[in-house]
């Protein structure tokens, strides 16, 4: 068989052979790069352009082109050139200029800036404001929320609450307690069209109300399993009737730590007389407005999406008893939340966010 004439060797350096290797081994991304890589490495080896070209399937003239690029210009001869194309027609006054509109100032009609609104202020295209806007990262139509908790005791309580999460306390349970209050028993007012290929379930607007219930939960940090029980109102009794029910489930020879809110029924007579009769009970007080570090706010977000938000119950007994249902379900294969932000974590990224909000308003 013909082989070409004779080739000189392709020298290659124990640096670029591992940046070789490395390029020549990716499974999927930037595989004309690998293929090239693995050109080099046979060329390496003392092959011929024929032979190589004939082990890969491709062309003698780009086996050749690839070796003769490596000597060249060694690793970045392999890597693409850039491709010619069209000069720009934005200029950096212009970019600046949208810049400062889109951050600085607002239309006459509205609150934010639209694409088309933006393109009649700069006389920019549309899809030139909409490239610049992507390119900054900048989204006008949308808009975040925040609430920044003013407890002043609020970094010892995320220091607290945080500890128990990363290093619950021995022969004790943790609980997160919460109360879902005012779940609404809705009906729409006309059947639901269901789900068919090319059309998603229809429903009616409105609804009719069928009463309210209140969920009293606890969820156990560590199993992800959730107590739970429905009272038609939500005052210091009904919650003094789900401490009991706290109490019969955990047994005796544990220590309970609960952690909860700051509502006014968790702090009423009733209450404090019941824990004071009841010391291996010891509650732990998120900071104010700061409901997010309580884990069993998420179980009830998990509840809403899966349950109550797109459900139809025609009375209250009808909701208690969809809900006492997904606490069946949920309970049979629990799945604990992981906890991951240690408290120092958290109270950087608090710190962060208020020297940017602080600089912003310079």
């Amino acid at each position: 068989m013909r082989t070409g004439r004779p080739t000189a060797t392709l020298l290659v350096t124990a640096e670029e052979r591992a940046a070789l290797e490395r390029w020549s081994r990716r499974p999927k991304t930037a595989q004309a790069l690998a293929q090239r890589a693995r050109i080099v490495l046979a060329c390496a080896t003392g092959a011929t352009n024929t032979v190589v070209a004939a082990r890969f399937g491709i062309t003698r003239q780009m086996v050749g082109k690839w070796r003769a690029r490596f000597v060249g210009r060694r690793l970045d001869g392999l890597l693409d050139e850039p491709r010619p194309g069209a000069p720009r027609r934005i200029g950096d006054e212009d970019i600046e200029r949208v810049l400062a509109f889109t951050l600085e100032t607002m239309p006459r009609d509205a609150t934010h800036w639209s694409t088309r609104s933006m393109a009649r202020k700069s006389g920019l295209s549309q899809t030139a404001v909409s490239r610049i806007w992507r390119a900054f990262a900048l989204q006008p139509h949308r808009v975040g929320t925040f609430k920044l908790s003013k407890d002043p005791l609020f970094i010892e309580k995320v220091r607290d609450i945080v500890g128990l999460y990363l290093a619950p306390p021995d022969k004790a349970l943790v609980l997160c307690v919460d109360e879902k209050t005012q779940i609404q028993a809705l009906d729409r007012t006309q059947p639901l069209l269901p789900m068919r290929p090319g059309q998603v379930e229809r429903r009616a607007h409105d609804y009719r109300r069928h009463g309210t219930t209140s969920l009293f939960a606890a969820l156990d940090v560590k199993t992800g399993k959730v107590l739970g029980e429905c009272h038609r109102r939500h005052r210091s009794t009904e919650f003094r009737h789900f401490l009991d029910t706290i109490d019969a489930a955990v047994p005796s020879r544990l220590d309970v730590h609960l952690i909860l809110d700051n509502y006014g029924t968790h702090k009423t007579a009733l209450i404090h007389r019941w824990l004071a009769k009841r010391p291996r009970f010891h509650l732990h007080f998120t900071p104010t407005g700061a409901s997010w570090i309580n884990l069993v706010e998420r179980w009830f977000a998990t509840l809403t999406e899966k349950q109550i938000r797109r459900g139809t119950h025609r009375s209250t007994r009808e909701l208690e008893t969809a809900i006492k249902h997904y606490l069946a379900v949920s309970n049979g294969h629990p799945k604990p939340f992981a906890w991951t932000k240690t408290a120092d974590e958290i109270l950087a990224s608090v710190a962060r966010f208020c020297l940017r909000t602080s600089n912003s308003r310079h």
